[in-house]
């Protein structure tokens, strides 16, 4: 059943990751000022702290999670009730592909671009899933081949 909910949840973020190209170099906030320490927050508070109104939300027993549009970009929240349930939910996530600012018990999906700028008001660090630019092959090395 959980295995069930986190491959639906990765399912609705599908068409919103899949968009993304995101860049396998372990980049993070680009040196231009102090990245902000990351809090716990539910989506409807990192919703409130990136100034943009909540929609689609879903909420299930371990997460919450709805779609935001700001003038920053557009992206999803999603907020955990326990580490253990964001670990196995971005395990689930990432070979999709996509970029992540990741929290304390959240995750934001959106491009690198608008991570990188939400980053500012919410802390976290910028994960990305796997690359699917046409390698083919995971490998641990941070190269990149283009197609």
């Amino acid at each position: 059943m959980r295995a069930a909910l986190l491959c639906g949840a990765a399912a609705v973020l599908l068409p919103l990751a899949a968009g993304c190209t995101g860049q396998a170099d372990g980049s993070e906030a680009g040196g231009q000022g102090q990245v902000k320490q990351a809090q716990p927050a539910t989506a409807e508070q990192l919703a409130q702290q990136t100034g943009c109104t909540l929609s689609g939300v879903r909420k299930v027993a371990d997460l919450s999670q709805g779609a935001c549009q700001t003038g920053k970009g557009r992206f999803t929240v999603v907020s955990f009730t326990t580490d253990q349930g964001q670990q196995a939910w971005l395990e689930e996530a990432k070979p999709w592909g996509g970029s992540y600012l990741v929290g304390p018990r959240w995750v934001v999906v959106s491009t690198e671009q608008t991570l990188k700028s939400l980053q500012e008001d919410l802390g976290g660090q910028i994960q990305h899933g796997a690359d699917h630019s046409g390698g083919g092959h995971q490998g641990g090395g941070a190269g990149h081949q283009g197609g």
